[in-house]
């Protein structure tokens, strides 16, 4: 059974939703991936938000661009947490998305990372499951670990061979 359910309105989108499922994936988190139109396929949309509950989801991450009502609709029907991915678009950047993803009514939350934020999306997702999962939280400290050290190597190449050689 999928914990987490990851949905685009576009495969334009995967680029960046991939990286939310590699994370999941690396943190041995279920998911389950769909392509969704909520201004294309409405009662598809409906069913798929209304039904996510039942078929186990405790996180939705949901990635849109442009007028990005994807993740605020998500949010109004499924009620544990959403997360938005506001995809980068060619004519605002992306602000046409983050404004529309985190601009929500009150009484509707969306938790919104970055303009193109997979990676973060996946780790948010895993941090709420966390809350109540200690085996999953030992990961995410090993995975925080793990991007220490990363920066510690590249210190260590940068002061044995210089900026110039790096």
């Amino acid at each position: 059974m999928a914990l987490v359910g990851i949905v685009m309105g576009s495969d334009s989108d995967m680029p960046v939703m991939s990286k939310a499922a590699d994370i999941l994936t690396e943190l041995g988190i279920s998911f389950e991936m769909r392509i969704i139109s909520a201004h294309r396929e409405p009662d598809e949309f409906f069913e798929y938000a209304k039904t996510a509950e039942e078929r186990g989801y405790k996180v939705i991450i949901a990635g849109a661009g442009m007028a990005a009502h994807l993740p605020g609709m998500c949010a109004a029907i499924f009620p544990m947490p959403v997360i938005g991915i506001p995809m980068h678009t060619t004519s605002l950047g992306g602000r046409d998305s983050l404004y529309s993803i985190v601009q929500m009514p009150s009484g509707i939350p969306v938790a919104t990372v970055a303009i193109n934020g997979g990676a973060n999306a996946g780790l948010l997702a895993a941090r709420i499951l966390a809350t109540s999962d200690p085996e999953l939280l030992q990961k995410l400290k090993d995975y925080s670990a793990s991007l220490k050290d990363s920066v510690v190597a590249k210190d260590a190449r940068l002061q044995e061979t210089g900026y110039k050689n790096y």
